[in-house]
């Protein structure tokens, strides 16, 4: 008697957005997806699983203060839940985000970008906790933007 065969399980890298409690339409998502999954890899990172879930101000701040004890506002939070392969939730408040963009003279879209860059790049495994480690993540940032599908 021969058993059935179950299907694979897949091994293609996948990135998804979801919108918590903000509305949001993204441009040429599929090439936005394409493009945060070359991050990992051209970082020598293999990727599983990344979800960017665009959310406010205040629920970011409720995430910030439940999980990191941190009581203000940030634009991202990762939740990294393996380092290699990348896979991980990449909390974004488009209202920080919408802000900032205000703040540095660039489009919405601009930002956004550049704030979902630095997310892969904190599951890739950088951080900006010191000036010298924050101008490398900003190299970076900089780095990928150009090839950024949205422009």
């Amino acid at each position: 008697m021969e058993f059935p065969l179950f299907p694979e399980e897949s091994t293609e890298p996948t990135v998804s957005f979801y919108c918590e409690d903000v509305e949001l339409e993204l441009p040429q998502e599929v090439d936005l997806a394409n493009w945060l999954l070359t991050i990992p890899k051209t970082e020598n990172k293999s990727c599983t699983e990344v979800n960017f879930i665009f959310c406010s101000d205040e629920r970011l701040r409720e995430i910030n203060i439940e999980y990191l004890d941190h009581d203000y506002f940030t634009d991202v939070i990762t939740f990294p839940y393996s380092e290699e392969p990348v896979s991980g939730d990449v909390f974004i408040s488009t209202d920080r985000v919408k802000e900032n963009a205000g703040d540095n003279g660039v489009t919405f879209e601009i930002e956004l970008c550049r704030v979902m860059a630095h997310g892969m790049l904190h599951l890739s495994g950088y951080d900006d906790k010191s000036p010298e480690k924050k101008l490398e993540m900003t190299a970076r940032e900089d780095f990928y933007l150009r090839s950024c599908p949205v422009f």
